[in-house]
């Protein structure tokens, strides 16, 4: 009988063949636990984390039969006469089912219900929205930005009322002016971006940054598909604008390569109200309105990246180059009285980076991640013209330029900036992790002028070391988190610029130094249920000034290198929970937060409104305390809204001068920025209106803006002194896309009642205003 068995066993193995191949998706990516079959026989095989397979068949002739959950299945007949290979390719299906509502936590979600005090926006959805990045920032909670005009103006974005530069910006983790100086939240295509995170005074150690009042973190979308995203707008002012994004994996690789581009214009000619013009009859200056007529604005961004993601090596590895280009004419100074007519600032960047990371990295529980840069970024501020303008676009020959009232100049800013980062998290069992990070920021400072022959030409050094290191906790299933962090910061700084010294005060300090400042932070949230949690956090920060700030930039902004960092004490605590529904068709998020900040050496720009000049100078003391809340209503997918309010309180505490002398301005609140505002959202969402597989939203938003001083209540008369007044301004929206989102298409109407706008009393923003946009998504 054992003879008989080895032998009849001998016999059939040499009648049997064996199959293999692999499974993959129209991507190239593997398809893992597909199913391979012989029709007609009880035989059969699954793919595994490779996507490959190995099937054992006796010889003949047979149908496999591919199929996986998702994709179209697959047939293929052999002929299995000898061992044979076999590769399958499997295509996405689309069945059509009754409507399922899944109702989850997005990404943006998460993170506002984490231990920081945090903003969450899901952009991806507004990406057919003709709104702005500025804009869709602008009506968050305890956010204000204050934009100096149109299209393209000069902002300030304040958080929890720190602004300027107190707030950092970064795009995936790096500082966004690696990019250039003129890539901001003003001109970044939409349509690239997924969500945004804005951090409020306690910021990560993980970004590596000196930011004292929050950070701005823009994510990216980082599709596995391919796919191509174009979309065109226009509306008033001779405004256009224009977004291409795409991605597509090379055949038979899987390189993914992503191209993309965004242009943005605007004539910016809109209408100023009660400006002032010389009436001959009347021999005197009059309030009329008047467009303007020096604003033309042009951006240009172009980028493409190429890398691999999701192979043993690496979860990411990409390089990308990029360009930008911004022409920008000046129509005023920091002041609206001052009128230009020939001046103009252009800037042009290109940059090249690369980013890599990595998971269970040598090491299980170890994830890397690394990023590096370099920009070279020009800018050049042409002020030539020895004329003095009015509203009427009318001038006199004068003896000095338009900007500094001095002669003639064509200024050139070269900053090359190196950027690099690198991060490593530990996870130490279920419980606790570490991570450490590090952020090398080094620019150069290279200004001279071609035809100004007194202007003394320099190259300064600024370089940053920011190191972080942080221990993080989580218990009772994630219910309860907690965080704590030091962070060491490192200034070197090498100046060379000496002119105009009794204001800049190059003599006062020493022209190469090195200095390190401490901060330090933690942070709690615990979760007792859905629809109830507390959180708290603080940080000790500390703030380095920027080029910018120290040095100036050449034109409105006059360098103080007498300037010292910002360091503060951050506290925030909040409540946070939300109460749905048994059946989730109601859902109800709600937030409320305090904070408190006390700021030492605080940076302010102070305008000169004789001369429309600005410059960074140290507030030795100031306290800034507030409340702030948000209520997000939905019911279904058809109806959301939002509503939110900020209270912002930020006093000098410094009661005495550096003579001894009593301070006017002790107690005063900090002038030139809102202390009281609030926004509210309504969107109506209906499905299937005219075209089958489409989708209409019509929208209205509102946005209200308390009165506030443009200088210190202390100096001079309360009744005469500059105010910017309280605004109340509306807009609506409609949206329609059909074809399953393939074609959308947009209108918008900004500040339906024409309402006189402003950021800076006497910067008059649009008035009433129309855009559209039309936007292709092929998947």
């Amino acid at each position: 009988m054992l003879v008989l068995l080895m032998t009849a066993t001998c016999v059939m193995a040499q009648n049997t063949v064996t199959i293999s191949g692999t499974v993959t998706d129209t991507h190239g990516q593997p398809v893992t636990a597909a199913t391979i079959a012989a029709e007609g026989t009880t035989r059969g095989a699954y793919s595994d984390d490779k996507g490959r397979y190995t099937l054992q068949l006796p010889q003949g002739r047979y149908t496999l039969q591919v199929t996986f959950v998702g994709m179209r299945t697959a047939r293929r007949t052999i002929d299995a006469r000898k061992d044979t290979r076999a590769d399958f390719t499997l295509e996405e299906s689309s069945v059509s089912l009754g409507a399922v509502n899944i109702y989850g936590k997005t990404h943006a979600q998460k993170t506002r219900e984490g231990l920081y005090s945090v903003n969450a926006l899901d952009v991806k959805p507004l990406a057919s929205s003709v709104s702005s990045l500025n804009e869709i920032v602008n009506r968050t909670a305890g956010v204000k930005i204050r934009e100096e005009g149109g299209v393209g103006s000069d902002f300030d974005l304040s958080v929890n009322g720190m602004s300027g530069n107190s707030v950092r910006y970064f795009i995936d983790g790096m500082p966004l002016d690696s990019k250039g100086s003129g890539v901001t939240l003003a001109n970044l295509p939409v349509n690239i971006i997924d969500r945004i995170e804005i951090y409020k005074g306690v910021v990560p150690a993980s970004l590596g940054a000196d930011a004292l009042g929050g950070a701005v973190n823009i994510i990216t979308s980082r599709s596995r598909r391919n796919y191509l995203d174009v979309s065109y707008g226009t509306g008033s002012f001779h405004t256009h604008k224009a977004d291409l994004n795409a991605q597509f994996t090379v055949p038979g690789t899987s390189l993914r390569i992503r191209p993309s581009a965004g242009v943005n214009y605007s004539k910016n000619d809109y209408m100023m109200r009660g400006v002032e013009v010389w009436d001959e009859a009347k021999r005197e200056y009059v309030g009329a309105d008047r467009r303007r007529f020096h604003d033309g604005y042009l951006s240009l961004l172009a980028q493409i990246e190429a890398g691999f993601s999701n192979q043993p090596w690496a979860d990411e590895c990409f390089v990308s180059a990029s360009w930008s280009k911004v022409d920008k004419e000046l129509q005023t100074g920091s002041i609206q009285s001052k009128v230009y007519g020939m001046a103009e600032r252009q800037s042009e960047a290109w940059s090249v980076s690369a980013r890599y990371a990595k998971r269970n990295f040598i090491t299980s529980g170890l994830q890397l991640s690394a990023s590096v840069s370099h920009t070279w970024d020009h800018s050049l501020t042409i002020d030539t013209a020895f004329r003095k303008y009015d509203w009427n676009g009318n001038y006199i020959e004068s003896s000095r330029n338009e900007i500094t009232g001095r002669d003639r100049s064509m200024r050139h800013y070269r900053r090359p900036m190196t950027v690099a980062r690198a991060g490593m998290d530990y996870a130490i069992g279920s419980h606790h992790s570490l991570s450490f990070n590090y952020l090398l920021n080094r620019t150069l400072n290279d200004r001279y002028d071609d035809i100004d022959t007194e202007f003394e030409p320099s190259k300064d050094i600024l370089t940053k070391h920011i190191l972080g290191l942080a221990c993080n906790q989580t218990f009772f299933s994630g219910r309860m988190s907690n965080t704590y962090f030091l962070k060491d910061y490192i200034n070197r700084a090498d100046i060379r610029q000496s002119d105009l010294y009794w204001i800049t005060g190059a003599r006062d300090i020493e022209s190469s130094y090195s200095k390190n400042y401490v901060g330090y932070g933690t942070g709690t949230r615990f979760r007792f249920a859905e629809a109830f949690a507390l959180k708290a956090s603080f940080e000790h920060s500390v703030r380095l000034p920027l080029a910018r700030e120290l040095l100036g930039n050449g034109t409105t902004v006059y360098a103080n290198l007498k300037l010292k960092p910002e360091n503060s004490n951050n506290f925030n605590a909040g409540t946070y929970g939300t109460i749905a529904s048994a059946s989730g068709e109601h859902s109800l998020y709600y937030e409320a937060n305090g904070f408190y900040r006390n700021v030492k050496d605080y940076i302010h720009a102070v305008v000169s409104e004789a001369e429309g000049m600005m410059q960074y100078q140290n507030v030795s003391s100031i306290d800034i305390k507030g409340i702030e809340g948000e209520m997000r209503y939905r019911w279904k997918d058809l109806l959301q809204a939002t509503v939110n309010c900020s209270w912002q309180d930020a006093r000098d505490k410094q009661r005495y001068t550096a003579d001894g002398k009593p301070s006017v301005t002790f107690g005063n609140r900090v002038p030139n920025r809102p202390w009281l505002f609030g926004n509210a959202e309504l969107n109506l969402t209906l499905h299937d209106i005219g075209l089958k597989d489409s989708r209409l939203t019509i929208g209205y938003h509102y946005q209200y803006v308390h009165w506030f001083f443009l200088t210190w209540e202390g100096y001079g008369s309360l009744d005469s002194k500059s105010r910017i007044p309280t605004q109340n301004i509306h807009g609506a929206m409609a949206s329609y896309s059909w074809h399953n989102g393939r074609y959308n298409i947009s209108a918008e109407c900004n500040n339906i009642f024409d309402s006189k706008a402003y950021d800076n009393y006497m910067l008059q923003k649009p008035g009433r205003s129309f855009f559209c946009k039309f936007r292709l998504f092929i998947n």
